[in-house]
């Protein structure tokens, strides 16, 4: 008696969106088969993996190539329907032998899957059944909160392969359309939406429904940063063009100054989702403002980060009108961020008559000095190394009375692409007070998905390994670092020698 093949789709990402019968399928398969490129690493699986059980087979079925080239006979095309013939041939032993055969996909099994190439050759010589999954389609509409279609409009699914003349005119006489296979041809797909005159009303989604996702209007995507497993999305019109009417009862306008945290939704305090839930409109630096999740009912307002002044009055005269403005900051909006640019703007006599509220929120300092131990237990400062809002020479001022007053340093800010040389200048400054073997603590992208900590000395610190996107905590002559078990503990006593 010959075995069972199930073609299970997965869904976009995340697990508890896989359909029960996917679940219960996957818990009873004999064999468990998924597709991976050559790195071995197979997102199907992860996805599975909550019901997968022990003792299952499991078949990892690896593609010998991607996008690059090949000397295969029949070429690119010929490599694929050799491997996928190989693939078949190795299920069927399985099949033959009576096994119950699971054969894992992401999103949907018939919708670009990769399982197809196993139902073409596999469902006219096995009883078989494919379990339909949520697509990525329907998973980045759900995450963008804005509808597909509506009424008599026609959803346009278009492969980022296509040639550009080509996606233009289709997108050009679309109603709603998702791009997918993005990745490599990202720039091409972004150059057809603005030939189509759509860009502006396209939105990018990356990793739909996972902790790794990532949502920004299509025209602010660096291209260098998209993976394959990304799409394009053109929502229904009828959402761009829907105003609601304001209620009876609407509250007077004003301006919230929202901290949000380092990283992600689990740094967010409660009192910071309820004031933004509450928004009408959310104000901020791009990359900042796409870390809250999209609202239908909410306005965006995505502004570059040199342009403080000019958001704080945009802020400020929409609440004029009677909106309820979301200015939102990383970290804490007192700290280097937005707060002191609002609140110095409100003082302009126009705006006397404009609430503003600054709701707090955890800091970058606390957060890297959290992953070290307890570095900041004693008296601590806190200083940019940015010169673009005051000269380097009161940056160099205040770092030495810091050093001087032996207080334990929290440097934001240390460099960027275009400015280096601070973090050199920086440690050697306190090294004139400081000894050599002073803790430092480096901490990349704490709460993210890149996080790292590393435990230095003052005189081992390397610049070339700070960017923007970390923060130093310099000790100060009490500070320790003790081994304990899982690593290096860095504190400040509380105590200071008599």
């Amino acid at each position: 008696m010959t075995g069972r093949l199930y073609g299970v789709g997965l869904g976009p990402g995340d697990p508890e969106l896989v359909t029960v019968k996917a679940a219960r399928l996957i818990g009873e398969a004999d064999v468990i088969a998924y597709h991976s490129a050559r790195h071995g690493r197979s997102i199907a699986r992860s996805i599975a993996l909550p019901y997968m059980r022990d003792g299952q087979i499991e078949e990892l079925l690896q593609y010998p190539l991607t996008t690059e080239t090949t000397d295969h006979p029949g070429g690119y095309q010929g490599a694929l329907d050799d491997f996928y013939a190989v693939c078949a041939d190795r299920l069927a032993v399985h099949l033959d032998a009576g096994r119950v055969v699971v054969v894992l996909c992401e999103g949907d099994p018939l919708f670009y899957g990769s399982y197809m190439h196993m139902h073409k050759r596999l469902a006219h010589r096995y009883t078989t059944e494919v379990v339909p999954g949520v697509t990525s389609v329907s998973g980045a509409s759900a995450v963008l909160g804005r509808p597909l279609v509506e009424r008599e409009e026609t959803l346009t699914v278009l492969p980022g392969t296509l040639p550009a003349d080509v996606l233009a005119d289709k997108l050009r006489a679309a109603d709603s359309a998702a791009v997918l296979k993005l990745g490599r041809t990202f720039e091409k797909v972004r150059d057809a939406f603005a030939e189509a005159g759509r860009l502006d009303e396209a939105w990018y989604v990356e990793r739909a429904t996972t902790s790794g996702q990532r949502i920004a209007p299509l025209k602010d995507v660096d291209p260098s940063q998209v993976p394959y497993f990304s799409l394009a999305l053109l929502p229904s019109p009828a959402e761009r063009t829907f105003v609601p009417e304001p209620a009876a009862d609407e509250r007077p306008g004003r301006v919230t100054v929202i901290g949000l945290g380092p990283a992600g939704r689990p740094w967010l305090t409660p009192e910071a989702q309820e004031a933004l839930d509450d928004a009408t409109d959310l104000v901020g630096y791009g990359p900042y403002v796409d870390r809250v999740p999209p609202n239908a009912r909410q306005r965006r307002h995505r502004t570059d980060n040199r342009v403080e002044a000019e958001r704080a009055r945009h802020a400020l005269e929409m609440a004029l009108d009677g909106a309820r403005v979301a200015v939102v900051s990383s970290g804490d909006p007192g700290v280097f961020a937005m707060a002191s640019a609002v609140l110095e703007a409100a003082a302009e006599p126009r705006f006397a008559e404009v609430p503003v509220r600054i709701v707090p929120g955890l800091t970058a300092a606390q957060a890297v000095a959290s992953r070290a131990g307890a570095p900041l237990g004693h008296d601590y400062c806190v200083v940019s190394l940015s010169d673009l809002l005051k000269p380097w020479e009161v940056v160099a001022d205040r770092i030495s009375a810091a050093a001087k007053a032996d207080m334990v340093l929290a440097v934001y800010n240390p460099a960027s692409r275009s400015r280096r040389w601070q973090v050199a200048a920086a440690r050697d400054l306190l090294l004139e007070h400081r000894d050599p073997g002073t803790p430092v603590v480096v901490g990349r992208d704490v709460g993210g998905p890149e996080e790292s900590v590393t435990v230095t000395t003052l005189g081992e610190l390397d610049p070339e390994t700070v960017d923007m996107r970390c923060l130093l905590l310099v000790g100060s002559s009490t500070t320790r670092v003790v081994e304990r078990e899982g690593g290096r503990v860095v504190y400040t006593p509380r105590r200071y020698p008599a």
